[in-house]
Formats: structure tokens, C-alpha cells, sequence
């Protein structure tokens, strides 16, 4: 599978070690019924907040 990179909060890039995981984690604890829900994901002492935007920006990677 090829490198999928993002931003986090402060705008820097961190490449997702394991994108389906990653996914399903935010699709299982940081959304309400398919939206973003404006909570903080810790990952690896980085911090993302899933809006909608960027909980559609990480189900559109995998198209």
C-alpha cells in the first residue's frame, strides 16, 4: 500500500502508518452518523480534530 500523508492540527505532515486503521478508527470513535464530530484524535503525540472536512478528507484517500 502506498504512504498516505496528512496534516495535523499545527499543519505539519505525518505519514499514516497503517491507513485502514486509521480510518476505521475514526469512522468508529469520531463521527455521528457519517460526519465528523469535531473531536481530538491522539496519534502518536500528534493531534487531529475531525471536522467534517477532515473526516472527509480521510474517507476520500482511499478512492
Amino acid at each position: 500500500m502506498k504512504k498516505i500523508t496528512i496534516k495535523d492540527d499545527l499543519g505539519n505532515d505525518y505519514v499514516l502508518d497503517n491507513y485502514l486503521n486509521f480510518k476505521n478508527h475514526i469512522i468508529k470513535y469520531h463521527s455521528v452518523n457519517g460526519e465528523g464530530d469535531n473531536s481530538l484524535h491522539l496519534e502518536n503525540e500528534r493531534y487531529f480534530t475531525v471536522t467534517k472536512e477532515f473526516y472527509n478528507n480521510i474517507i476520500s484517500l482511499e478512492k
